[in-house]
C-alpha cells in the first residue's frame, strides 16, 4: 500500500507535470531562435534526487528518452556531493546522451533547506554550433563529429547562479549565430530557475520525505501500468524492415531491420541486420535510437499514462555496435533527426501484426533543411532553420492528419516568423493534391513549401527523405506519393538531392515537396461520400478518385456528385 494518501499523490503528480509544462512555457516565450520559439524544438523534464526522470513536458520524445542518459552522465562527471544551489551542467556530447551537437542539455540541481530534492532539466536544439555547414547538420563530406561543430562534455556553465564568462565566450566564438545561441542558452537557464522555484515550493508544502515517497510511487505505478499493457499483446516475435533513401548523393539505401520480441510483460527491440554506420552525418547514436523506440512502444501501450523512468524499465533496446543505429565514435550524427521517423515507424510496422487496431501507416516524413549566407539587408551572416511537417499516416478508424509533426511534438514554423526574422519570402505553402496514400482511410497529404532566399553566398544543407522509398500503407492501404526538392521550380528547374549540400544564388527559390502519408485498408472500401469530400477539398483529383478508389464523380463545378451505379460497377471490375 502506498505510504502517500491518494489525494496527496494525485496533487503531487499534477504539480510535477505542471512544473515541467511551466519550464517549457518559459523556454517557448523567451527563446531567441525560430525553431525553439515557433517550432518548439526543445524538451523539459523533472528528475528526482537520484537522477531518475519523474515527469516530462509534452515535447519531443526523442529528447526525453535520451535525457535520462544525459543526466546520469552529467552526474557521473559532477557527483551530487559537488553540486551547490545555482549550479547548472551543460553537455552536448553525442555519446553522453545528446545524440548530436546542436542539442544542448542543461541539468540544474534543486535544493530545499540544504537537501537535494531533484533536478530541473531541459534540452534545446540550437541554430548553429559551428562545423562544416551552417546549421551543423551536414550529411555529405562528414566522416567524424569533429567536423560537425563544438563538442562540450559535462561542464558547469553556471556556478551558484553566476555564469562562467570564459565558457560562454568559447561557445559564442564557435557559432555563426552567437546572439541566437546565447539567447537560447540563457532562456534554458532562466526556465530551469522557474522549475527550481516550483519544485522548492512543492517540497516546502509537503516535505521532502513525502515528495520522495510520492515520486517512488509514481514511477512504480507507471512501470506496473506499462507491464500490464505489454502483457495484453500477443506474445511472439515480430519483424519489419524499411529503408532510408540513402546517406547522400550516389550512396546506397540504409536498411532499418527490427525484431520486436514480446514476452509476458516486457519487450526487447533489436535492430540486428540494420545497415553499418556510414562515413557521413547519417548515423544515430544509441540513445537516440532508444528514444524513438521507447516512444513507439509508449504510443501503442499506455499513451495517456505518465512518461518517466518507470515506463522505460520493461523495454530493452539493442542495436549492433558499428551499425548506423549504434555507431562507434567519432561517427558523425548531426542530421540524425531524419532517422527518427524510420526507427519509430519500423517498431510500429512490426507491432502492426500484434495490435492492428492501434497502429498507423507511415507518415509523410519531414524536411529539416538549414540555410546560410550573407543577409545584405541586415548586413550580417545568417543561418535559417526550417521544418516542413506534412501528413500523418492513416489509422484503423480515421484518416491521417494534415501538416502535423509525427513521432515528436513540433510545429511548422509560421510563414510570418520566418519572413520577419530571416531574409526569406515564403511563396507557396500548400497541400499537394493526390499525394496521400489511398485506403479505406487515407493518409495525410504532403506539403509543398517554396522559399525565396534573399541572401548572397547562399548555402543549402538539405535534409529530407522518402524521395525513393514511399511511406508504407497498412492492410491494403496504398503507399504515399514520393517527395522531392527542386531549385527554381518551373521551366529549367533543377532537382536537388534530399541530402545534398549545395550553393544557391540571391533570389533563388527552393521548393520542398514532401511525400504523402500511407493509407490504411482497402481503398475500394472507402465510403464514396468521403471520396467526394476529398475531391471537393482538393485533396484528391477526380481522376484519382476513379483510379484509386473506384469512385465515379459526375457533374461539374460546385455541383459534383457521386454516380452510384457507375461507382458500383467500376468497383466490381476493380475487385475482379
Amino acid at each position: 500500500m502506498s505510504r502517500v494518501d491518494p489525494i496527496t499523490l494525485g496533487v503531487i503528480w499534477g504539480a510535477l507535470q505542471s512544473i515541467a509544462v511551466e519550464i517549457g512555457t518559459t523556454v517557448h516565450k523567451t527563446a531567441y531562435s525560430e525553431q525553439a520559439r515557433e517550432g518548439q524544438d526543445f524538451s523539459v523534464a523533472v528528475f528526482d534526487a537520484k537522477g531518475r526522470m519523474v515527469a516530462q513536458g509534452p515535447y519531443s520524445p526523442g529528447h526525453m528518452g535520451a535525457m535520462s542518459f544525459a543526466v546520469k552522465n552529467a552526474l557521473t562527471a559532477h557527483p551530487v556531493e559537488t553540486l551547490r544551489p545555482g549550479d547548472a551542467i551543460l553537455l552536448n556530447d553525442p555519446l553522453l546522451g545528446s545524440g548530436h551537437l546542436p542539442d544542448f542539455f542543461v541539468t540544474q540541481p534543486v535544493f530545499h533547506e540544504g537537501a537535494l530534492v531533484g533536478f530541473a532539466v531541459n534540452i534545446l536544439h540550437h541554430t548553429d554550433v559551428g562545423g562544416q555547414r551552417p546549421g551543423s547538420q551536414g550529411v555529405e563530406g562528414i566522416f567524424d563529429y569533429f567536423q560537425e561543430g563544438l563538442r562540450i562534455p559535462p561542464t558547469k556553465v553556471w556556478r551558484e547562479y553566476e555564469e562562467e564568462p570564459g565558457i560562454v565566450g568559447i561557445i559564442a566564438a564557435n557559432t555563426r549565430t552567437p546572439e541566437k545561441v546565447l539567447g537560447d542558452l540563457r532562456a534554458q537557464r532562466s526556465a530551469l530557475r522557474v522549475g527550481e522555484r516550483r519544485l522548492q515550493e512543492l517540497a516546502a508544502r509537503y516535505g521532502r520525505d513525502v515528495l520522495v515517497q510520492a515520486t517512488e510511487e509514481i514511477m512504480a505505478r507507471t512501470e506496473a501500468n506499462m507491464r500490464r499493457a505489454i502483457a495484453k499483446f500477443p506474445p511472439g516475435v515480430y519483424t519489419f524492415e524499411d529503408f532510408l533513401d540513402d546517406y547522400g548523393p550516389g550512396t546506397e539505401p540504409l536498411r532499418v531491420a527490427v525484431t520486436v520480441t514480446v514476452a509476458h510483460d516486457s519487450m526487447v527491440i533489436d535492430y540486428e541486420g540494420s545497415s553499418p554506420q556510414t562515413a557521413s552525418g547519417m548515423n544515430s547514436y544509441i540513445n537516440y535510437t532508444r528514444s524513438y523506440s521507447y516512444a513507439a512502444v509508449k504510443c501503442l501501450t499506455d499513451p495517456f499514462g505518465p512518461m518517466n523512468e518507470g515506463a522505460l524499465r520493461p523495454i530493452v533496446v539493442r542495436a549492433p555496435e558499428g551499425s548506423f543505429l549504434n555507431p562507434r565514435p567519432p561517427a558523425g550524427g548531426g542530421p540524425r533527426a531524419i532517422i527518427c521517423y524510420r526507427t519509430f515507424e519500423s517498431v510500429i510496422g512490426a507491432l502492426a501484426k500484434a495490435v492492428p487496431a492501434r497502429v498507423a501507416a507511415a507518415a509523410s516524413h519531414m524536411a529539416n533543411p538549414t540555410f546560410g549566407g550573407w543577409d545584405r539587408a541586415r548586413q550580417r551572416r545568417c543561418v535559417a532553420y526550417e521544418l516542413v511537417l506534412s501528413g500523418t499516416g492513416a489509422r484503423a478508424t480515421k484518416d491521417g492528419c494534415e501538416a502535423m509533426a509525427w513521432a515528436f511534438n513540433a510545429a511548422n514554423i509560421p510563414v510570418e516568423a520566418q519572413e520577419a526574422n530571416q531574409p526569406i519570402v515564403v511563396e507557396r505553402f500548400e497541400l499537394l493534391r493526390d499525394s496521400a496514400g489511398a485506403g479505406k482511410f487515407r493518409g495525410g497529404c504532403g506539403i509543398r513549401r517554396d522559399m525565396r532566399f534573399l541572401v548572397d553566398e547562399g548555402q543549402l544543407t538539405n535534409l529530407s527523405d522518402r524521395q525513393t522509398f514511399p511511406p508504407y500503407g497498412l492492410f491494403g492501404g496504398k503507399p504515399g506519393g514520393l517527395g522531392r526538392t527542386v531549385l527554381n521550380p518551373g521551366p529549367g528547374e533543377q532537382v536537388v538531392h534530399g541530402k545534398a549540400s549545395r550553393e544557391f544564388a540571391y533570389g533563388d527559390v527552393i521548393s520542398f515537396q514532401q511525400a504523402g502519408a500511407g493509407g490504411y485498408g482497402d481503398p475500394l472500401e472507402r465510403e464514396p461520400g468521403r471520396v467526394l469530400e476529398d475531391v471537393l477539398d482538393d485533396y484528391v483529383s477526380i481522376e484519382t478518385a476513379r483510379s484509386e478508389y473506384g469512385v465515379v464523380i459526375a457533374g461539374g463545378g460546385v455541383d459534383l456528385r457521386v454516380d452510384g451505379p457507375a461507382t458500383n460497377e467500376l468497383r466490381k471490375k476493380m475487385r475482379r
